[in-house]
Parts: structure tokens; C-alpha cells; sequence
């Protein structure tokens, strides 16, 4: 006797359906990670921009008349080997009067042009990584002979001094927001950050590294002192009247508190630190860091100087802005194995 017609099985039929289920279950679970990946390549290249205008601005500020003149030197870079080891003190001195002073209007306008040339290469997307691989060593070669290594060296480096310099943040940027994954990548879905060369796992070893050596600073002889604050208010260039004004009743409302204010930020540099290296609930203390950044920036960089018609570069407030928006999507598994 044959069997009824709705118990027959079709060749074919519940393998059919079968592939089909796992396609849709397939796509409902790519689908939510494309999106991820797509957001993070978003931001990443957003990074990028961000950066390539810091660079642009850098670049245009050179372009200002007071840095075609010898006070390039005497104003700029004799200044960072002032209380140098000996042979950073020499080297400095040495470009500075040696190679830079005599072809002073030639070094400066290459300087000047090769940093928007930065600046423009990482706003189009197709010269990014050559415009990332020229800004490493250029960077860093500021860091030496412009900013002297951030005054580290010195034992008077501050975080009210744009320590540990501007120029090595956008060194450590560059490594971060480097194209590495394709977009069409079948991996997981990256955050800005492990995008880069460094990886998540590095980049937060590096976040620590940067916050609890700028919390050791608060707490060195140079910091605790009652005027470390009124004092470094107070000589923070300005140029603007509104910006004076500012400036001076700050420094008024801090005057004496130097020594409590910085073992205070010591605390809270070391919490920044620790709670974005462990992934514990880092937001909101990355929140704090771009508040802190802020104020630095405007009250002891006075916005960089940007004003007074001598500033060189946008100053370190708005790299460690950056650098923390860098930082904002990163998670502390970047797979199902959990990689960090």
C-alpha cells in the first residue's frame, strides 16, 4: 500500500529549507556585525581627518611672519635646551644655530609646507598611510628639536606644560588610526582603535603608560608647589583681551592651592589611567579626560598660543581630546575568543 500523499517526502525538499534557515540565520548574524565594522571604519576615518586638521592648522600657523625671522631660534628651539643632559643640550643647540638659523626662511617654509602636505594627504583617503608613514618621524623629530621631549628630560616637565609634548601624541595617533583591516574584512567587527597597529591590548597598556606617568609628574618638586598653578596660568600666552581676562581670574581663584590641586589630579590621573586599561567603565573617565584636556588647554596652553601670532602648532590640549574619541569605542573583547 503506497503511503498518503502528505507523509511523501520530495527529494530535496528539507535539505532546501534547511540551507535556507541557515542562510537567513547566517545573515541575521553578519548582518548586525557589518554594520559594526562599517561604524568603526566610520569613525576611524573620521580619526583620520580629525588629525589631518590638527596638521593643516600646525602647518598654517608656521607660515606666520615670526617664524621666517632668527627669533625661529632664539624664541622656538634654543629655549628646549634649557636644563637638558649635556648632549641633548648640544644637539639642540646645534640644529638650531647651525643648520636651522643660517637657511632660516628655506627650513621654515618646508617645515610649514610639509605639515599641511600631512594635513592634506590624511584628509584624502588615498594618500592616508603615506601621509601617516611622513608625519611619524617628522613628528618625532619635533618632539626632539621643537619641544625638547616634552621637558622630561629637564626634571621640570609638567602636564601644565603640554608634557609629555604634542608632537609624540600625534606620533602614537598616527599608530592608531593606521587603515590596517579592509573594509571588506570577514573578521570581526573592529573598534577605531584596534584598527590601527597597536591593537587594543597595546593601546591600553599605552593609555596607562601616558596617564600614570603624567599622575608621577603632578607629584615632582617642580608641580608641588603652592604656585604651580597660579604660576603657570599666569604665563599662558593669550594675545585675545577676553582670554587675559580669563586667564587672570583663574589664576586668582587657584593661587596657593598648587600643592592640593596637583595631588589631587595625581589621583585622578592614575583612576583615568586604571579604569580605561581594565576596561572599567571607561567612559566616563574618559569623559574626564577630554574635560580635563579642555581645561588645561584653555587655561594653562592658552588655546595654544593661537592668538599672539607666535604659536607653532595648536598646542597638546585637543590631541589628548582626540586621542580619548580614539578610545571612546573600545571593547574588551574584539572576538568570541576574547582577545583583548
Amino acid at each position: 500500500m503506497s503511503a498518503p500523499q502528505s507523509q511523501v517526502r520530495r527529494p530535496g525538499r528539507v535539505p532546501l529549507r534547511r540551507s535556507l534557515r541557515r542562510r537567513i540565520a547566517h545573515a541575521r548574524l553578519i548582518e548586525p556585525r557589518a554594520e559594526a565594522r562599517s561604524a568603526a571604519f566610520t569613525l576611524q576615518r573620521a580619526m583620520q581627518v580629525a588629525l589631518g586638521l590638527m596638521w593643516l592648522a600646525d602647518g598654517l600657523l608656521q607660515f606666520q611672519p615670526y617664524f621666517f625671522k632668527r627669533t625661529f631660534v632664539t624664541g622656538v628651539i634654543d629655549p628646549n635646551a634649557a636644563g637638558q643632559p649635556a648632549v641633548v643640550a648640544h644637539a639642540i643647540t646645534y640644529i638650531g644655530n647651525s643648520v636651522v638659523a643660517p637657511h632660516v626662511v628655506l627650513f621654515n617654509g618646508f617645515a610649514a609646507a610639509l605639515e599641511v602636505v600631512i594635513g592634506l594627504g590624511l584628509l584624502y583617503r588615498r594618500t592616508v598611510r603615506l601621509a601617516l608613514l611622513a608625519s611619524i618621524p617628522w613628528a618625532l623629530s619635533i618632539w626632539f628639536t621643537g619641544e625638547g621631549f616634552g621637558g622630561l628630560l629637564t626634571g621640570g616637565a609638567s602636564p601644565l606644560a603640554s608634557a609629555p609634548g604634542q608632537a609624540l601624541l600625534y606620533a602614537l595617533i598616527a599608530l592608531l588610526v593606521w587603515p590596517r583591516v579592509g573594509a571588506g574584512s570577514d573578521g570581526p567587527p573592529e573598534n577605531a582603535a584596534s584598527l590601527g597597529l597597536l591593537g587594543p591590548r597595546s593601546v591600553r597598556i599605552a593609555w596607562a603608560v601616558l596617564w600614570f606617568g603624567l599622575a608621577a609628574l603632578w607629584l615632582t618638586p617642580a608641580n608641588l608647589t603652592a604656585g604651580a598653578f597660579h604660576d603657570a596660568i599666569a604665563a599662558a600666552p593669550t594675545g585675545a583681551a577676553w582670554l587675559t581676562s580669563l586667564e587672570n581670574g583663574a589664576a586668582r581663584v587657584v593661587a596657593g592651592d598648587g600643592v592640593g590641586l596637583s595631588i589631587a589630579f595625581a589621583v585622578v590621573y592614575v583612576a583615568i589611567g586604571t579604569a580605561v586599561a581594565v576596561d572599567w567603565h571607561p567612559k566616563p573617565f574618559l569623559v574626564a579626560a577630554i574635560v580635563i584636556s579642555l581645561a588645561l588647554w584653555l587655561f594653562t596652553e592658552g588655546l595654544g598660543g593661537v592668538f599672539t601670532g607666535q604659536a607653532t602648532d595648536i598646542d597638546a590640549g585637543p590631541v589628548f581630546i582626540l586621542l580619548a574619541a580614539l578610545l571612546w569605542p573600545l571593547r574588551a573583547r574584539t572576538d568570541a575568543g576574547g582577545r583583548a
